[in-house]
């Protein structure tokens, strides 16, 4: 169940040891050291798709002792820069952080803060597309045939028709007149957006999350991105978001690795059996199927063995983020099944990313409801249970090597039970869980006898005919007591 074997791949050493916290900027901290204009919406009140709540850097900077007690090593930003939208996929200006954000002032205080305490910045490249409000298309709306940046887009007529029903006149993201897509065929073009990603990089990022790289379906340019950067930061993070397969793009010369939704799927499936497949779908996930322990055993299998090994380890592996809904929500209120979901995000090969708020059990359907404001001032409301159970389990990763960088054994997958090890030289981990609605034995098959520690709660485990079960909806992380 290892990864496969390769060549040299450069990926940066730090990933496989990294615990990522995605954060929506709008919507995860206020600073009143930032100033904000008049129309803002209540914090407390829903999220609306157009709304701002004024949430900004100095207010993650402000909130760090809450990542790191969550055992936090690495933080990826959604989109930064100068924009009128909150989620700010609309890029106005790539050399600007947004002035509600707190401008490249706040950016300059969170990188030094994180940095100071170990802890990475990767920033949200949207490089695919712009907005409406993007230099080089306003001049083409204002000079039309005439404009200086007239390849820069593709035009298909004039009059462009930016913000009317039909069509808009020139390819956009999806046929969205507010998000024009760049012509990366233009070597101006190239140009800018290669100087953007080194840009940021000099100023202190620690890597990209590249948005739909995919459909920039160009490897010469993902390869000379990767070059700027690295001759930048040679040990800067590369990150696509593709859904599917993504060998084309992860034989080391392109990205380090993608935001693993595929492992979300058959976590999904797999932890919340009970699902019909076209409530899962209805999820953004795509297609969920049930899956029982040797089926997901296999699905898992194969997703470590389709990449190099360095890149299985380097992955982004996530339950959710702000394209989907949140992750109790799609489990439909579940807390047990959110436990054993996390037991594998933090167990599995792969940097596990946590989705602001989910720590503390917020819940959220689609755009808008995932993107709503993280509660600072109602902690009572908190899930301090499950944000005790993510604790232990990034406090885990951190002791256990073989967590972060051993090999993956399957033991047994017998039913609603599967039994795994982690292997890095003498140290073995041996992660259990049972997703069933009754306790469960260990399978003879996974070869364990004697005493064991469970070391998520600390307490003893008898292993062996007659001994203990594995609890309902639960799970362990082992480690033998003696020989």
């Amino acid at each position: 169940m290892s990864g496969m074997q390769e060549g040299p791949i450069d990926v940066p050493e730090w990933v496989q040891d990294a615990v990522f916290y995605q954060i929506f900027p709008d919507r995860f901290a206020r600073s009143d050291r930032v100033a904000k204009p008049a129309g803002l919406e209540p914090w407390g009140d829903p999220p609306s798709v157009h709304g701002y709540k004024g949430g900004d850097l100095l207010g993650v900077a402000e909130r760090l002792d809450h990542l790191e007690a969550l055992g936090v090593t690495a933080i990826y930003l959604n989109p930064i820069f100068q924009s009128a939208s909150n989620h700010r996929y609309h890029t106005h200006d790539y050399h600007r952080i947004d002035p509600i954000l707190g401008g490249d002032a706040a950016l300059r205080e969170l990188l030094d803060a994180a940095h100071d305490r170990g802890m990475r910045v990767v920033l949200d490249g949207v490089f695919n597309h712009a907005s409406r409000g993007f230099l080089q298309f306003s001049d083409i709306l204002e000079n039309g045939e005439q404009s200086a940046y007239l390849d820069w887009f593709r035009v298909h007529r004039f009059p462009l028709d930016p913000y009317g029903g039909g069509e808009p006149g020139y390819d956009a993201w999806w046929n969205l007149p507010a998000l024009p897509k760049l012509n990366t065929a233009t070597p101006a073009v190239r140009e800018f957006l290669w100087d953007v990603g080194a840009r940021w990089l000099a100023f202190g990022a620690d890597g990209w999350r590249l948005d739909v790289p995919n459909e920039i379906d160009d490897d010469a340019f993902w390869r000379e991105f990767r070059r700027r950067c690295r001759a930048v930061d040679p040990s800067c993070y590369l990150v696509g978001e593709i859904w599917g397969d993504a060998e084309r793009w992860l034989a080391g010369d392109q990205f380090d690795a993608v935001m693993n939704y595929p492992l979300a799927r058959a976590i999904y499936g797999f932890v919340g059996r009970g699902f019909a497949d076209d409530e899962v779908a209805r999820s953004g996930l795509k297609r969920v199927t049930c899956l029982d322990a040797p089926a997901f055993a296999e699905v898992v299998t194969g997703l470590l063995e389709r990449y190099p090994r360095a890149i299985v380890h380097a992955q982004m592996n996530l339950l959710d983020s702000h394209d989907t809904p949140r992750a109790l929500t799609i489990l439909r209120g579940d807390g047990a099944a959110l436990r054993l979901a996390y037991l594998l995000l933090f167990t599995l090969p792969g940097a596990p990313c946590i989705y602001y708020g989910d720590e503390i059990g917020l819940q959220g359907g689609h755009d808008p409801g995932s993107r709503n404001a993280m509660p600072w001032s109602d902690e009572g409301a908190w899930d301090q249970a499950l944000l005790g159970w993510l604790r232990r389990l990034s406090a885990l990763r951190g002791e256990r090597a073989a967590l972060r960088r051993g090999d993956t054994v399957v033991l047994a997958a017998k039913g609603e039970v599967l039994v795994f090890a982690r292997r890095l030289g003498a140290e073995r981990v041996v992660v259990a869980l049972n997703t069933g609605t009754a306790t469960a034995p260990v399978p003879s098959a996974a070869g364990l006898e004697g005493r064991f520690r469970e070391l998520v709660g600390g307490r003893e485990v008898v292993l062996g005919k007659g001994r203990e079960r594995l609890p309902a909806r639960g799970g362990w992380v082992l480690e033998r007591l003696g020989p």
